[in-house]
């Protein structure tokens, strides 16, 4: 984070962990959706997710399918039908709704708008596209990101590169994420990054912002 908060042409905000606070939401729903292969797969896939913070869910799933679920065979309850990646998708989907509609949205949001009102706001998120923009319309903050809601099938990596070649994404810009992959995303684009830790699910994030200079704030409410 080079300059001020306030100096920034764009702002990118991640959204689970960073402008909602879903990140226990989407662990709870992969955990869920995968049960029906048992409760070790389900956990290996818990884990799988939050060690990939920020990726999205189709990837997720298509590797719990191809490496995690074969492993876990042998304690599946063969009388059950167990889902495929629709069927995963679909149930997922379905569990994380109702928690994205009620969960708390970032404290110091509005007021971080107000601070900033000439800078362009995205969100660049691993949570589906459509999903992601009907919750925004329904809890009533689509209006702030001017730049647009932006999510899976495409990846972050495709998002950024897609909208800095459009010129929607305009120098000097800061990503604002809380995983490791947020990170990478905006070193690979030449965004700008600060860590949010508050809600993050990074293991061990003090050790790793420190070995990699990363700029840090607990909540968006700091940078008001």
């Amino acid at each position: 984070m080079r300059y001020p908060f306030t100096d920034y042409t764009t702002l990118v905000f991640d959204c689970d962990g960073v402008v909602l606070e879903s990140n226990q939401v989407k662990t709870d729903a992969f955990y869920q959706a995968t049960l029906p292969y048992g409760e070790a797969a389900a956990q290996a896939m818990v884990d799988y997710h939050v060690a990939n913070g920020g990726v999205s869910r189709y990837k997720k799933f298509a590797h719990f399918l191809e490496q995690i679920a074969p492993k876990h065979a042998a304690q599946r309850n063969l009388a059950e039908q167990s889902p495929d990646l629709e069927a995963l998708l679909q149930a997922y989907a379905g569990y994380v709704r109702d928690g994205l509609l009620s969960c708390e949205v970032a404290p110091g949001l509005k007021a971080l708008r107000e601070k900033a009102p000439n800078a362009r706001w995205l969100i660049v998120s691993g949570g589906d596209q459509v999903e992601l923009r009907d919750v925004f319309a329904q809890r009533g903050i689509t209006a702030w990101f001017d730049g647009g809601i932006f999510g899976s099938p495409d990846n972050k990596d495709e998002i950024l590169a897609r909208e800095l070649a459009s010129g929607n994404i305009q120098q000097p810009a800061l990503f604002l994420g809380d995983s490791k992959y947020d990170y990478q995303a905006a070193c690979a684009a030449g965004l700008d990054f600060v860590f949010l830790s508050g809600w993050s699910e990074v293991e061990r994030w003090e050790e790793w912002i420190n070995q990699k200079k990363i700029t840090s704030v607990t909540s968006l409410s700091e940078l008001v």
